[in-house]
């Protein structure tokens, strides 16, 4: 059991954002995305309705233009 599982719901959603947050900002950017996967596993599993991360968008426009 991880760190985040233990968390209830609201504090769980405060470290989402504030890693996205950190993500936008360029701190520690692989670290933060890990943290961030781990987050929402434990959101997915619990069921609770998200939008996908502003960053998670930006990767995937990036890719998709480098593939094009």
């Amino acid at each position: 059991m991880n760190f985040y599982e233990k968390l209830p719901n609201d504090m769980l959603m405060e470290f989402y954002k504030e890693v996205n947050k950190k993500i936008k900002k360029g701190e520690n950017t692989k670290t933060m995305y890990y943290e961030l996967g781990l987050i929402i596993s434990v959101i997915n599993r619990r069921g609770i309705l998200i939008e996908k991360p502003s960053v998670c968008q930006q990767v995937a426009s990036k890719q998709s233009t480098i593939s094009a």
